[in-house]
Formats: C-alpha cells, structure tokens, sequence
C-alpha cells in the first residue's frame, strides 16, 4: 500500500510542479501586482480604478454570452446528430469539427478579415447581384461571429460526448412505452446531456470573456473587450498594476460563472466539472 502510495505521487509530482509554476504562480504574482503600487506598497488604488472598465467588462460579457448562446444552438442539433449516426460518421463528423483547430488561432481569426471585408469574398458576391458592399468587418457582429466560430468546437465536443453514453436500451423503451421524438428528446435526451451542456459552456464563455485578438482583428479596435484593456495596459502602457486589477476582477467573475454552472449541473444530477 505504502509502495503505491509513493509511487502515485511520484506519477503526480511532475503535474504538481507544473501546475505550481504555470498556474499558482502566476495568479499569485497578479494577486499581489493588483494591490501594490509601482514601489511595492500596499494600495486599493488600481481596485477602485476598475469602475472606469465598468462598460467595457459588461459589454464583453454581454458579447461572451450572444457567442456561447449562439454555439450552443448551433452545436446541440450538430452533436445530436453524429451521436446517431453510425461509427464511421462519427469519426467523418469528428474529423470535419476538429480540423479547424489544427490550424493556428491567430489566422484561423485572421483569415475572417479576406471573408469580410469591403472587398472580401461574401461582398464581391453582394456587389454582382446589386447588394452591396455592405459593412462586414469593423463590426460587434464580426467579433461575435469570430467568436462563434473558434470556439464552437469546444461547445460541439462534450455535447456529443455526453450524447454518446446516453443507453441506446432507454431510447427503444421510450419508443415501446409510446414516446415520440419530441418527447425523448425533452424526458430523456436534454436532461441527460446537461453535464456536457455546462462544460461547453464554461469551455466557450471563459475563453470568449477574455478574448482579445478577435476584437482588434475583426472589430478594428472600434470594439473594446476587457481583454483588449488587459492587453493595452501590459503591453502598451506598462502598467503592471491596473492590468493586473483587470485581471483578478475577470478570474473572479470567472470563477463566480462556474460555480454557479456546476452547481447546476449538480442539482441536476449531472457530473461536475
């Protein structure tokens, strides 16, 4: 006992250090920048500075949560779908939702300004039919849809994992009891699969809060995220502490979102995350 002990520590060390050096770390260093001024003395001066982002922290959530909602309407059906499919469509399927993601994020994103733009692919068509151009890029809907796009994958993933575990057994004893499609679906299928609800939820709105490179490439830095002030402060202005203000506000509304959503996926008997 006394030997697996040691060993599944031995296994584990290596996670352990690395989550103390890129994860513990870190958040103890913006924790403590946060509330130290340029000298190294104590000061709520950064924290109350906050107020002034008030706007802007509310429009990015405001954005996160039209893209999380967007994804999930768009990759329940989707993950629904492949999970009754057989296998090898399954595996076409997953092939086909992954495949964006081997491709770097920076021209994932980048390559939406070719699509949208005033000469871009979707205005040259408008033009020959008389319906354009009209203004694409530069705009909220460009950021949310840039949004929708990178990270409906991690929406669409543990939908369709969750779906897959669901008893096929349950299904055809809905069938023989007189259930139909409908409410399958809403008895069975939706309760069932809230635990990969939850997690496509936090795995897209906790990135898409905190973005910052969609805003400035798709919405030509006319749309200001929380993100993008993080970004100005540290690489732009130099100012270690108010970035870092930014930046624990942003974890604890973070951290505030997801325990509320696993504490609903756990009174709704799904698993936490």
């Amino acid at each position: 006992m006394n030997k697996r002990t040691f060993g599944s520590r031995l296994v584990a060390a290596p996670y352990l250090v690395w989550s103390a050096i890129f994860v513990i770390v870190p958040l103890i260093m913006v924790v403590f920048y946060a509330f130290r001024d340029p000298s190294g003395r104590f000061t709520l001066q950064y924290i109350a500075e906050l107020g002034r982002y008030g706007s802007t922290l509310l429009i990015s959530l405001l954005y996160a949560f039209i893209a999380t909602l967007i994804c999930l309407l768009l990759s329940y059906p989707v993950a629904y779908f492949m999970s009754h499919r057989s296998q090898n469509v399954q595996k076409t399927m997953m092939l086909l939702v992954m495949l964006p993601m081997w491709m770097n994020f920076l021209i994932r994103t980048y390559s939406w300004i070719t699509i949208l733009s005033n000469t871009g692919v979707i205005n040259t068509l408008l033009s020959n039919v008389g319906l354009g151009p009209v203004q694409l890029i530069n705009t909220p809907g460009a950021v949310i849809l840039g949004m929708v796009y990178n990270y409906i994958p991690y929406m669409i993933l543990p939908i369709y994992s969750v779906m897959c575990k669901i008893d096929k057994p349950l299904l055809e004893a809905a069938d023989d009891l007189g259930s139909g499609s409908f409410m399958k679906l809403r008895k069975i299928i939706l309760p069932m699969s809230v635990p990969g609800i939850v997690s496509g939820i936090t795995m897209v709105f906790v990135p898409a809060v905190s973005t910052f490179y969609i805003s400035q490439k798709l919405g030509g830095g006319k749309t200001l995220l929380i993100g993008d002030a993080i970004e100005s402060q540290f690489m732009s202005a130099n100012n270690y502490n108010l970035g870092a203000s930014l930046s624990l506000i942003l974890m604890v509304l973070i951290l505030i979102s997801m325990f509320i959503m696993n504490r609903f996926a756990d009174e709704d008997g799904g698993v936490l995350i």
